[in-house]
């Protein structure tokens, strides 16, 4: 069989697999089924005795973003563990305290958003700087995003501007690395997903549907969808992509105006 992308025998490092409807999980399988070898990164202890029985003999490493010097402790494991240098990263983490429920945006709290900050946005320029020693020369970065950074969800809170943040950074890292590699940086943006994640979302369920409506095949996305992407822009195939966001979404952002919409939405209560 011809291999297309070119991942076979590279080897990948994947954070924010979380159980079988993460999307760093389809990512991760679907580079094993290409013949990359991959590297996970988890959350806790917790989250790794969880995952014992989903990834069984992989080197499942454990790293909490939020604390100081993380990072730098497992690019120290990954380097200690050989195999050679890293062809690509996965970004898939993100993380929003919800716990008080919805509030508008004004009534954000500083140690609210600076968390979420730090775990969903800051945590890529801390993920790259680590790595960047084990990094092949033509390594891809690939971020997990959103479809559109210019839509307000009222449930989505603070996490909008967070994953903007995201986004700009991945540009940033881009051009900072481009100093002196060829090392990419991408951002998948991908609709409304089905995940465990969003279903810690206020008022997701209504999202999902609403969202569903939108996308010109009237039917979302599948998780597999946006993995599919993501492995595309970690391979050499999408060796002229870089400082981008490879938006996933069915054609939701560009039919606000479908008719069955419009019906629906001025139908009389």
């Amino acid at each position: 069989m011809t291999d297309y992308l070119r991942v076979t025998g590279r080897r990948f490092l994947v954070f924010g697999v979380a159980n079988r409807k993460s999307v760093a999980w389809a990512v991760a399988r679907t580079l094993e089924e290409q013949g990359a070898a991959v590297i996970y990164s988890v959350r806790s202890d917790a989250r790794k005795a969880s995952l014992a029985s989903l990834l069984p003999g992989r080197a499942v490493h454990v790293c909490d973003v939020e604390q100081p010097g993380a990072l730098e402790r497992l690019a120290g494991e990954v380097q200690a563990g050989g195999g050679g240098p890293l062809h690509g990263l996965v970004h898939s983490i993100a993380f929003a305290n919800y716990a008080e429920g919805l509030k508008p945006f004004d009534a954000t709290r500083r140690e609210d958003f600076l968390q979420a900050c730090a775990v969903s946005a800051f945590s890529l320029v801390e993920m790259s700087r680590a790595f960047r020693p084990q990094l092949a020369r033509d390594a891809s970065v690939v971020s997990i995003g959103i479809s559109s950074l210019a839509v307000t969800p009222d449930n989505y809170g603070y996490m909008g501007p967070i994953k903007a943040a995201l986004e700009s950074c991945s540009r940033f890292l881009a051009k900072s690395f481009s100093a002196d590699t060829a090392v990419r940086f991408n951002v998948v943006g991908a609709g409304p997903l089905k995940t465990s994640a969003s279903a810690g979302i206020p008022g997701y369920i209504e999202s999902y549907l609403y969202a569903e409506k939108l996308t010109l095949r009237r039917k979302n996305l599948d998780t597999q969808e946006v993995a599919d992407a993501a492995v595309f822009l970690l391979s050499p195939r999408s060796s002229g992509i870089n400082a981008a966001t490879l938006v996933v979404d069915a054609g939701m952002a560009g039919n606000t105006f479908d008719r069955e919409v419009i019906r629906l939405a001025m139908r009389p209560q």
